[in-house]
């Protein structure tokens, strides 16, 4: 049986806890939305948490996948987040626009259509 309060009962609770989160390391979060092409201009918009790995596997070229199938294997386009739901967003965003205006952002960003992990 405590004698304290609800509050006190509450305060002590989230001190607790805020006492184990602040023991706790610190982890980096790291989220990304890309845009890969082929040569021909055929975008690939996609969302990862391992940018170097997710390159890799469109370049690996699965069989019967859009990325094969259009020979989409160039890293044109990428934004760095830390949090999932605002990465999320932003690619559901990019996926919603038309073909121009993610070319226009290409173009913006990457104006020679560079592959901006040709050295990876």
């Amino acid at each position: 049986m405590s004698f304290r309060s609800e509050t006190e009962e509450s305060a002590v609770a989230f001190l607790n806890l805020s006492d184990i989160l602040s023991s706790m390391p610190l982890r980096e979060y790291h989220f990304y939305v890309y845009i890969m092409a082929s040569r021909s201009h055929d975008l690939y918009v996609g969302f990862t948490n391992n940018i170097f790995r997710r390159v890799a596997e469109h370049r690996s070229a699965p069989p019967d996948t859009h990325t094969a199938r259009y020979n989409i294997n160039r890293l044109v386009y990428y934004e760095h987040f830390t949090y999932v739901l605002n990465a999320i967003a932003r690619e559901k965003e990019l996926k919603d626009w038309s073909r121009e205006k993610k070319l226009a952002l290409i173009e913006a960003a990457n104006p020679t259509w560079q592959d901006l992990a040709r050295d990876w």
